[in-house]
């Protein structure tokens, strides 16, 4: 009975002993929450430890296959698996294991995991990166002098509305990287003197601008238009001065 006692013991023992090693072979740091904005470029970095024998990364997006990044110090090489050629290490990675994605798109949301191995053990950084589409408003006046608001949130499409009342439809376009652009053009018989003022409501962005369109010079693109449509508006009389003036030159 004791005999066996002492090996129960032992095993635990061993086992502790295992589990603790594994432990120390296989360190990881807490997640790392880091955003980005979408189109920006964005850095996440490895443990930092010396004599380094490999670095890889591992990404495992929302959407999508997993993608992998390695470095092998022994052999100088390096691996690239499934990754978009926007994904890719910063600079060198015998001396810089940081990873870089250039024109961050929604796609690229997930987990990202940084694995260094040295002597030591294996050692884990890990990253959950969220892609942040910053709200954007843009009131301008077209070329034909009609005042038109746009507004670019991610989705669902924010709402546009006029003072005065506009009686147009907004056009929603939806686009690959998540957002959804809404286009306003405002219509209205009369304005009673006073400027158009355009109203974006969305849970990401309230904003109120208003724009005179009044002013609104004629470009070379309306001032060809308007050539072609000359001969179209002109009556008799319009076309009598010319031909006297030419009649008084012969």
């Amino acid at each position: 009975m004791k005999a066996g006692a002492n090996m129960e013991i032992a095993g635990k023992a061993v086992c502790v002993f295992l589990l603790l090693a594994i432990i120390k072979l296989r360190r990881s740091e807490g997640i790392n929450r880091v955003s980005a904005n979408l189109g920006h470029n964005t850095v996440m970095t490895c443990p930092t430890r010396t004599n380094i024998s490999m670095v890889t990364w591992k990404i495992n997006p929302k959407t999508g296959h997993q993608c992998t990044l390695a470095y092998r110090i022994d052999k100088d090489s390096t691996g690239k698996t499934n990754c978009s050629d926007r994904i890719n290490w910063r600079s060198r990675p015998d001396w810089d294991q940081a990873l870089e994605i250039q024109q961050v798109g929604k796609a690229d949301e997930g987990n990202y995991t940084c694995e260094v191995v040295n002597a030591d053990g294996n050692f884990h950084r890990l990253y959950h990166l969220t892609v942040i589409v910053a709200p954007r408003m843009a009131l301008y006046c077209d070329d034909y002098g009609n005042p038109v608001c746009e507004a670019e949130t991610e989705k669902s499409a924010a709402e546009i509305s006029w003072v005065p009342e506009s009686n147009s439809t907004p056009r929603a376009d939806s686009h690959d990287n998540g957002t959804v652009t809404v286009v306003s053009w405002f219509a209205a018989r009369s304005t009673n003197g006073k400027n158009p003022t355009c109203i974006v409501s969305h849970a990401t962005l309230n904003e109120t601008k208003s724009i005179n369109c009044s002013s609104y010079s004629v470009t070379e693109a309306n001032l060809l238009i308007l050539f072609l449509h000359i001969p179209h508006r002109m009556t008799q009389w319009r076309w009598n001065p010319i031909l006297l003036t030419c009649r008084r030159k012969m």
